[in-house]
């Protein structure tokens, strides 16, 4: 592949999309940012950062359930990062048709129009939660799927009709799967931030869900560095390839190590309306990364207890930042 490409980015307004397109950009690339069309204009995670880098990709608004917004949207890139999509669970169980609209014919319409114009690569974001529970550990992309949430399920589909389109008509799709990310700019939907920005409002009784599942925690950086070297990666088509740290830990002890950065004691209140539905659930997650390192020649550099340790340092000291802070509703639930 060429070393400077045209690259499009969907959800680049997101946690892990703004941090991506920001990359590309200092990697010389030409980056094209989607963020989701609003009436304010408002550029989402975008929105802060330095002007000279505003400027040196090209914000659109616009929606992937609009497939000719898209189609118009992807003509003449040579790259889709493909990472627009609902993501948050507990939402999906209130509103689960918004999350087929969204997440499966929104990356329909994606393909669609990746296919129409030759894309030399689509990359498409996946999740750890399409595995659900862990029937075994740790666990590697042949796994079986289980659509334990709507969410879940949304993305399971998702996925597959990405892979169909390499199937059926050569389209030239990679699956990237993340593991659970953690970092700057994350929302409080995802456990970290949520202990976060409780503590660092001096709060020490905190309002959690369930403690007892594990994850697998990969800090921003190395998520963003796993989507990248897919640019340098060659015979990657049609592969799905796992981003996890190949570290478990349980929410529990998650709790206790934040509590240690923050040099304090905390207690925990079970709070039921953060539970997830017995049933719905995803007890265990812990990735196989083997794959990523063969195909991509990526390594996570914050795994292990130590790194899981440094990233949550360098989350820490920006939830930190007053200004950071403030954007963020610690105090209430939203699903």
């Amino acid at each position: 592949m060429k070393s400077k490409q045209k690259i499009f980015v969907t959800g680049a307004d997101g946690f892990i999309g703004s941090h991506l397109a920001l990359r590309l950009v200092d990697e010389g690339h030409t980056v094209r940012a989607l963020c989701q069309y609003n009436s304010f204009g408002h550029k989402g995670w975008l929105e802060d950062i330095d002007p000279e880098m505003a400027n040196s990709m090209d914000i659109r608004h616009g929606d992937i359930r609009d497939g000719d917004c898209m189609d118009d949207l992807v003509k003449g890139f040579d790259i889709i990062f493909h990472l627009a999509a609902l993501i948050a669970i507990p939402y999906s169980y209130h509103s689960p048709r918004t999350y087929i609209d969204t997440n499966v014919t929104g990356t329909l319409n994606m393909l669609q129009a990746a296919r129409r114009h030759n894309v030399e690569r689509f990359v498409q974001t996946s999740t750890s939660e399409v595995y659900g529970t862990a029937q075994f550990v740790p666990i590697t992309e042949t796994h079986p799927l289980q659509g334990q949430s709507p969410y879940s399920a949304s993305k399971i589909a998702a996925d597959q009709i990405a892979y169909s389109f390499f199937t059926s008509f050569q389209t030239p799709v990679t699956i990237i799967r993340p593991f659970n990310t953690y970092g700057p700019r994350q929302s409080t939907r995802a456990i970290i931030p949520t202990i976060i920005t409780q503590l660092a409002r001096g709060e020490r009784t905190l309002k959690l869900g369930a403690l007892s599942p594990t994850r697998d925690f990969n800090f921003i950086d190395d998520t963003v560095a796993g989507f990248v070297n897919t640019l340098r990666a060659d015979n990657i088509s049609g592969e799905t390839i796992n981003l996890g740290s190949n570290y478990e830990i349980s929410i529990q002890d998650t709790v206790k190590a934040i509590a240690r950065a923050y040099g304090t004691d905390v207690t925990v209140t079970t709070e039921n309306k953060r539970l997830r539905p017995k049933n719905s659930e995803v007890e265990r997650l812990w990735a196989c990364n083997a794959k990523a390192r063969e195909l991509l020649n990526w390594a996570p550099e914050y795994s292990g207890l130590d790194g899981f340790e440094k990233g949550l340092k360098k989350t820490i000291t920006w939830f930190s930042d007053e200004n950071n802070l403030s954007k963020y509703k610690e105090q209430s639930y939203s699903i």
